[in-house]
């Protein structure tokens, strides 16, 4: 399952703050889509990856040329780093 992204703003970096329709913000950070290569091997020119827009229509991130990240893979990402986050080893 996934939600459409309604807002992002841009870190440092990689890092982008996104905002889902469901109410809930995560953040993810993108750098190592990098080494990944494909389409994602633009990401090595920051200041491709800093033109990063938002497509409302569909709700997801994109790049110039076609390129962008499958809502469901940015919306797992973002909640896991909320959780990890989160997370304390001292609460049993």
């Amino acid at each position: 399952m996934w939600h459409d992204i309604i807002s992002f703003k841009k870190m440092d970096g990689y890092i982008l703050e996104l905002e889902f329709d469901n109410g809930r913000r995560g953040i993810v950070d993108l750098a190592s889509y990098a080494s990944r290569g494909g389409v994602f091997s633009r990401f090595t020119d920051k200041s491709y990856f800093d033109a990063v827009d938002l497509n409302r229509e569909l709700g997801v991130l994109c790049w110039p040329g076609g390129v962008d990240i499958a809502p469901e893979t940015i919306y797992e990402a973002a909640m896991v780093a909320e959780c990890s986050e989160s997370y304390d080893p001292e609460i049993k």
